[in-house]
């Protein structure tokens, strides 16, 4: 993102000019010819490769040792905490890794939440996405090629309804664990706020990665935690069974409404951009 920041001081108060980057145009085919555009889609699919294989085979770890058929018990393994620092710390890493790379997404709803903000073209996008997915896919073929054994027998991580829940309790948990996670995403890195705060930028993955394991613990009895269409994706490619496709919608649908919400929330409400569409619109028309 643009940081055109120029530093002014005012009677001892250290102010920031600071004016909003223009936003991202809506196809941009220079972007096809530059090599950062493709380091870019590597980096995603690498980091969402990366993502998907400690995660799942972190899932797959803890229903092993708690499997009481071969004498596990409740207590063993990380546990749902366990489970929820793991999606949550390699969100922090990977975000820190790939932020001046790609902007560090590894996630299709993060990626159309910044799309709508204007922050991405829609090439971006849509590149980002199909190599988030594969990513994801390709993490998930490598815990079953690893955990043969225990892939399948362990629900391969797929993401899936719990039983007791309706699918309108789980499109919504997904709906509002991925506003809290895009909400996160825009806040952290609202170049505003970089210019008044310069430790901000450096900070920018651990609330991120926070928000993701807050989300975790909260979700995990109820879908297993989605808000990620490309994580929901590849487990489900991988593991292939039925009750993971059926309700592979609620993973699409749900984090991107949630996304949609919060890039509307910080941009409109948060940012006031209806109010100075507004009063640009009032200028313009008074001359």
């Amino acid at each position: 993102m643009a940081k055109d920041i120029e530093a002014a001081g005012q009677g001892g108060f250290s102010a920031k000019d600071y004016h909003d980057p223009p936003p991202a145009p809506l196809i941009d085919a220079e972007e096809f010819t530059q090599w950062s555009f493709y380091r870019a889609i590597i980096a995603e699919f690498i980091a969402t490769l990366l993502f998907l294989y400690i995660t799942v085979l972190t899932v797959i770890g803890y229903k092993s040792q708690t499997d009481k058929a071969k004498g596990g018990d409740d207590c063993g393994g990380v546990g749902i905490l366990g489970i929820a620092w793991a999606f949550g710390g390699m969100i922090f890493v990977l975000v820190y890794c790939t932020a001046g790379i790609s902007g560090g997404h590894i996630n299709p709803a993060v990626t159309f939440g910044l799309f709508l903000a204007r922050k991405v073209s829609l090439v971006r996008a849509v590149f980002y996405m199909a190599a988030q997915c594969l990513g994801a896919v390709c993490g998930c073929g490598l815990v079953k090629a690893f955990q043969k054994a225990y892939y399948s027998k362990y629900g391969g991580g797929a993401n899936e309804l719990a039983d007791g829940y309706s699918k309108g309790t789980g499109l919504a948990a997904e709906i509002i664990g991925t506003f809290v996670l895009v909400y996160t995403v825009f806040s952290a890195t609202d170049p505003k706020r970089n210019a008044r705060d310069s430790h901000v930028p450096v900070l920018a993955p651990l609330p991120i990665g926070f928000a993701v394991f807050m989300v975790h613990l909260a979700t995990i009895p109820i879908t297993g935690t989605g808000i990620n269409p490309a994580r929901s994706f590849g487990a489900a490619v991988i593991y292939g069974k039925d009750k993971a496709w059926n309700d592979q919608w609620i993973f699409w649908v749900g984090p991107f409404i949630g996304a949609a919400i919060a890039a509307f929330y910080h941009q409109y409400i948060l940012r006031a951009g209806a109010a100075k569409a507004l009063g640009s619109f009032r200028s313009s028309s008074t001359i």
